[in-house]
């Protein structure tokens, strides 16, 4: 009896088939995963799709930024009064903390489990690429962030439309708050996701989204109070192009109509509009190329 070479297999080696068939169905593309991705993200911004848990914070939090805009329309159609008393424009700068607390519970939640469990390269596969993961991502919490910032002013609306307010006026000062909370979702979404891709840790995705936005803000501020105090109040609208909040505080009262907010209610003029609008694109395009730069790197 011969002994099988070395390597070889043995004589009990068998080929069972079980019942594996191949796929010959329709092939949706990278369009309709893209599609899925974006859907699936924004569904998870609120808790949709998982444990009752993650839903608690995203529904308590989109019902605080909600609550301020019922009770302003509440006592403005109890005393038919002619106009609201918080401007479109205004409602999301006086509500930024939630904004900033919803967009660092959730930006790392889109992103960060991604990298901590290495699932990108999974994505990156077939047929998605890294492109479509970017913009399903990024698309998905700039919408997340719109549709908080953007349902207490349809309150606002709907309730200056009970009040028998002027439409006309009112729904221009809707539009322009509308335009207000788009620019703004889209830049702070891209910020976010900047800030939790950098690390897969959950917690410090937290505290570097929490610390970019409220501490850069603090720091401007500062600085823009201590400008007005000493007189030197022409350095006070340049002063808030280093926040993104006080990027689109300006770039609304550059072109949106909305009041001066900045100490000692300094306006910003359309030529320095100008500069802020070309900061806020900028800062666009850069949250996009370094998660594109980041994916790259992880997704290989």
């Amino acid at each position: 009896m011969s002994t099988p070479a070395p390597g070889a297999a043995p004589d009990t080696t068998r080929i069972h088939n079980i019942g594996y068939r191949s796929y010959d169905g329709p092939r949706l593309g990278r369009s309709y995963a893209r599609r899925s991705l974006f859907s699936q993200s924004l569904r998870g911004a609120y808790g949709l799709g998982r444990s009752a848990k993650s839903k608690v914070l995203p529904m308590l939090l989109f019902a605080v930024m909600c609550a301020p805009a019922l009770i302003s329309v509440a006592i403005s159609v109890y005393i038919k009064a002619d106009k609201l008393p918080m401007e479109y424009t205004q409602y999301a700068v006086y509500l930024q903390l939630v904004i900033a607390v919803y967009l660092a519970s959730q930006a790392p939640q889109s992103v960060s489990r991604d990298l901590r469990f290495r699932t990108v390269p999974l994505y990156f596969s077939r047929p998605i690429e890294r492109v479509d993961y970017v913009l399903a991502k990024y698309g998905a919490m700039a919408s997340a962030l719109f549709i908080l910032t953007a349902a207490p002013l349809v309150i606002m609306w709907i309730g200056s439309m009970l009040a028998k307010m002027d439409f006309a006026e009112q729904a221009k000062l809707f539009g322009q708050g509308l335009v207000s909370v788009a620019v703004l979702s889209v830049l702070f979404g891209g910020i976010g996701l900047v800030m939790a891709a950098l690390t897969p840790r959950r917690g410090f995705g937290v505290a570097a989204v929490i610390a970019v936005l409220t501490i850069s803000y603090g720091a401007v501020s500062t600085l823009q109070g201590i400008s007005y105090a000493t007189e030197n109040t022409d350095a006070i609208a340049w002063l808030g192009l280093f926040s993104p909040l006080t990027l689109i505080i300006g770039l609304q009262n550059a072109f949106l109509g909305a009041p001066a907010s900045f100490p000692g209610e300094v306006p910003v003029g359309a030529g320095t509009g100008v500069v802020y609008l070309v900061v806020v694109l900028g800062l666009i395009a850069a949250c996009y190329g370094i998660l594109m730069a980041r994916y790259r790197k992880v997704g290989l």
